[in-house]
């Protein structure tokens, strides 16, 4: 992993993270703060990003490449969109990370350390708390979405396969 202090004062990147889905509702102050909580990260392929099982306190933002998702050495899902987020559900319950995470391609991510938002003034902690509660919201409600769907689709295959048995 290479980290960059690549963000410092640098205008044309704050323009290329308001274009983030997730980002978009952020004011220029709001960026800017999470700028300063942030690093630029570059992953090679195969490098592990997170390990399942460890504690930290990093979020990341896909800002380039391409991202899988691997529990109990399965895979489980890829993240290639600009402003996919993952790292996000240790944070929110405080629990090891669910899944490993590593690199498919040359991948650029927004690392922001969540332990940092506790260092800023009350104000600005729940302004930045809410927004970034509201991005995990619409995150993990798209998630759920999803789930549910392969959910249905397995329970339909699993009738079809039961019915199939029955006959035979």
């Amino acid at each position: 992993m290479i980290e960059s202090d690549y963000l410092k004062g640098n205008i044309s990147f704050l323009e290329k993270l308001k274009k983030i889905p997730t980002l978009s509702t952020f004011s220029e102050k709001e960026l800017k703060g999470l700028l300063e909580l942030s690093r630029i990260r570059k992953y090679e392929p195969g490098e592990l990003i997170l390990e399942e099982g460890f504690f930290d306190s990093w979020i990341y933002f896909l800002v380039s490449g391409e991202v899988k998702i691997v529990k109990h050495g399965e895979d489980v899902s890829t993240l290639k969109r600009v402003g996919d987020i993952f790292g996000e559900m240790s944070i929110i319950d405080g629990s090891p990370r669910s899944a490993s995470v590593y690199a498919v391609d040359k991948t650029v991510c927004l690392a922001t350390d969540a332990s940092y938002i506790d260092r800023l003034s009350d104000n600005d902690r729940i302004a930045f708390c809410y927004i970034l509660y509201r991005i995990f919201s619409e995150i993990l409600a798209e998630r759920l979405r999803s789930t549910t769907e392969e959910l249905i689709k397995e329970k339909e295959e699993n009738k079809k396969l039961r019915s199939a048995s029955k006959k035979v």
